[in-house]
């Protein structure tokens, strides 16, 4: 037996009911048109995700409901898994099938994420329905994203117990740095394990700091990759699936061939009529794609995440103060690539400290990128300020103080243009930064969007030597990679001259936030004690910070914001 299956990685909008009723639409004529059988759309695909406390609005979900009903009919002539809120008697993060314009059965998720960024027990009831479909001869289960990540999960009975021959996951997986190939390998051992086919779809698109990278994948009965979609990409991508190989290795296995019968009163078996295969002749060969190396995945999450930050909140166009330095030159090339250039600009607000190189830098940036470039020097602001308080510092030498008014000023007259223009204030602190407060709050920290909060400076300088890689060009001039990294905010000033080096940084942050270190164990791995002391002292006294700061993408596996959460009022210290 043969089946076309369409994988429907689509972009949603949370809360946007209709707008994701008509991507689903589009998809579902789109699939019909070119003779899928299955079309199989991501997780929460009505309502967008996550949705969060909209769950906790009745009206919200009554409207989710209402919308549901509304796909229902586009589906004459197909097969469709479509992610949803679900009430039946409580509310459920599930899977709707339909088939041919009615509701076939709704699966409930069972496995409900509760760590990291997910907070999934807080809005659903667990499923606990036991389900097989049958398409044209063809068993297969549904499942939702946390319910296949285990091997004694939802799908291993479905396979094992019913005798599912395809198993479906819808999925919105946000993505970080290498959680692709740890998918892809576990989807592969889920489909060796049972024999089956495993088809997996996932979101694509940016939710506030989330980015989902879709990558959906068809995986083969004897563990091999059918099918990988693109990441960072919508698409409709049809395979053809022939079942003859999952019989034959079944032959092999008696647990699975013996399934089907054993599974009859332990599961509900709902039969799919009416519809023929769309044979046809050949298969439309898909357009299977490799992953992205780690680096250009990395940048590709940074503008797909802040393009949808940027256009889902309704704005067009964002400012960035460029310094000249690593940061801001990332920033304003990821904004670039995410809007247009035409959408960006970059302005430049020197003071007494800023070197004549750092100013040049700049422009030349906004110049290569072809950014609108001003420059509003806040000497004389400053100087009013310094004025004004003097006489209340009398006798106090200038310190932190005088550093920080720069800053601020800078946010102001950043925060005047957005008021003034309309235009979305871009941040530029990185996670190294952002990390050991050496940020300016209410100043560099000031802004709606963090584009690079989640990359760590080490990282920083690998984006901008790829973005130049992709240009074949210095866009970003080779001044800026290669000076040490300042705040220009005193005579001489260095990052160094406050922080460890990042190449020592770095690694110490990464021990302590993504995989909870304690000092000894960091110690251990041969960093002097005092530094990581130190670190982490600066780490744990600046949680104030970091809760005052505007969200950004994460890329990493533990971010600074869901990922996180610490109390500020909090005397434990390691």
């Amino acid at each position: 037996m043969r089946l076309r299956l369409a994988l429907a990685q689509i972009n949603t909008t949370v809360g946007d009911l209709a707008g994701n009723r008509d991507l689903i639409l589009a998809r579902l004529e789109e699939a019909r048109r070119r003779k899928a059988d299955i079309v199989v759309f991501p997780e929460m695909a009505v309502t967008g995700y996550p949705p969060e406390d909209l769950l906790l609005k009745p009206d919200f979900v009554s409207g989710a409901m209402r919308t549901l009903e509304e796909i229902v009919p586009a589906t004459r002539g197909l097969t469709a898994v479509v992610g949803t809120a679900y009430v039946e008697g409580d509310l459920f993060n599930s899977a709707a099938v339909l088939h041919d314009g009615r509701l076939a059965g709704v699966y409930h998720k069972q496995l409900l994420p509760n760590y990291g960024v997910f907070d999934e027990n807080r809005y659903f009831q667990s499923g606990s329905k036991r389900m097989v479909f049958f398409r044209n001869g063809v068993a297969f289960g549904v499942s939702v994203c946390e319910d296949i990540w285990y091997p004694d999960g939802p799908p291993e009975a479905q396979a094992g117990q019913a005798g599912a021959e395809l198993l479906i996951n819808i999925s919105s997986s946000p993505y970080y740095m290498g959680k692709g190939r740890n998918r892809e390998r576990m989807l592969a051992t889920r489909a060796s394990d049972n024999n089956a086919f495993v088809a997996y779809c996932n979101l694509v698109g940016g939710q506030d700091e989330l980015v989902f990278d879709g990558q959906s994948l068809i995986c083969g009965p004897g563990g091999e990759t059918v099918f990988r979609g693109r990441q960072f990409e919508e698409e409709l991508s049809i395979v053809g699936l022939d079942f003859t190989e999952v019989f034959r290795r079944r032959l092999f296995d008696p647990r699975l061939r013996k399934a089907g019968r054993k599974g009859r009163d332990d599961f509900e078996r709902i039969e799919l009529p009416g519809l023929q295969v769309k044979d046809g002749g050949d298969f439309e060969a898909p357009v299977s794609t490799e992953p992205l190396e780690r680096i250009a995945e990395v940048y590709r999450a940074l503008v797909l995440g802040t393009r949808d930050y940027v256009s889902k909140n309704n704005f067009s166009k964002v400012v960035i103060g460029l310094s000249g330095g690593i940061d801001s030159s990332l920033t304003a090339a990821v904004a670039a690539d995410a809007l247009g250039p035409e959408n960006v600009s970059g302005i430049s607000m020197p003071t007494r400290y800023s070197s004549t190189h750092s100013v040049e830098d700049a422009e030349q940036l906004a110049h290569n990128l072809g950014l609108h470039y001003k420059k509003v020097p806040i000497e004389n602001i400053f100087q009013v300020f310094l004025d004004v308080l003097t006489p209340e510092f009398k006798g106090r030498e200038p310190d932190v103080t005088e550093e920080n008014i720069q800053a601020r000023i800078r946010g102001i007259v950043l925060m005047a243009f957005s008021n003034k223009f309309g235009w979305l204030v871009l941040t530029t602190g990185n996670k190294s930064e952002i990390g050991v407060g050496y940020s300016t709050l209410y100043g560099d920290t000031a802004g709606g969007f963090a584009v690079i909060k989640d990359v760590p400076k080490t990282l920083v300088y690998e984006l901008c030597r790829y973005r130049n890689t992709l240009a074949g060009s210095q866009v970003i001039p080779a001044r800026v990679l290669e000076k040490p990294p300042s705040a220009e905010l005193r005579p001489g000033q260095q990052d160094s001259d406050s922080l460890p080096d990042y190449a020592l940084l770095d690694p110490i942050l990464n021990a302590c936030v993504e995989e909870s270190c304690s000092p000894s164990d960091i110690v251990r791995r041969g960093f002097d004690e005092d530094t990581v002391r130190r670190v982490i002292k600066m780490l744990d006294s600046n949680e104030y910070k970091r809760r005052q700061s505007p969200p950004g993408v994460k890329i990493t596996p533990r971010a600074f914001g869901k990922d996180w959460r610490l109390p500020i009022t909090n005397r434990y210290r390691t």
